[in-house]
């Protein structure tokens, strides 16, 4: 494919060494950072999102190599066709969510997956599986689904996601409940001074919530 190699050709073995520290060497890089990663893929990306139909095969491909950079294309293409996910998609998004895990990633879903709650409220079991599971990056995603659905949020949720999280010692779950209260704060801050003074958080997650209120 020859998006890949253009990547291929653009890698810089010194900044990757310096990339995959960032990431606690949990991945290899190529050494594109991202302003030249989003310059490289912006046409092939304009082009991905006219076809009509959403290029599972693409994704997994992306998902299926070793550097981190072909992870992030996978993730950009589907940040652009957001609006073109059903909700039996959903299996598909939990595959990609537990394999080459780490924020950096994992993060990035909770704009499809908040867009797909609020068309899909058939996902909302699934989601609320998430919460308790094994897999430690759903739990996160479960907390921090919402948080570009401002008004739309769905608060019993919200509140379910965290409280069924509360005894968690895992900082990216900590932190996760955290974000997830400070952006719902700029919605409703009266909510989440109330949340947070009737539950008992983590510090962390107290320190993130209250950031703006």
């Amino acid at each position: 494919m020859e998006i890949f190699k253009a990547l291929e050709a653009a890698a810089d073995p010194e900044k990757a060494v310096r990339m995959s520290a960032y990431l606690k060497d949990n991945f290899a890089f190529l050494g594109i950072q991202k302003p030249e990663r989003e310059a490289l893929t912006k046409g092939f990306l304009a082009q991905k999102k006219k076809e009509s139909a959403v290029d599972w095969a693409f994704i997994e491909t992306c998902n299926g190599r070793l550097e981190r950079e072909y992870h992030y294309l996978a993730v950009d293409y589907l940040l652009l066709v957001k609006d073109r996910l059903n909700a039996g998609d959903l299996k598909r998004i939990e595959s990609l969510i537990t394999r080459n895990s780490w924020w950096d990633t994992v993060d990035a879903f909770s704009t499809p997956l908040g867009c797909m709650f609020l068309k899909y409220p058939e996902i909302r079991q699934t989601l609320q599986g998430w919460m308790t599971g094994e897999n430690m990056w759903l739990r996160r995603i479960s907390v921090i689904f919402q948080l570009h659905l401002k008004k739309n949020t769905d608060t019993g949720m919200l509140a379910e996601a965290i409280e069924k999280n509360l005894r968690s010692k895992e900082f990216f779950i900590n932190k996760a409940i955290g974000w997830a209260l400070r952006e719902y704060s700029k919605t409703d801050p009266d909510w989440v001074r109330a949340f947070i003074a009737s539950h008992r958080l983590e510090p962390l997650s107290v320190r993130e919530a209250s950031k703006y209120i």
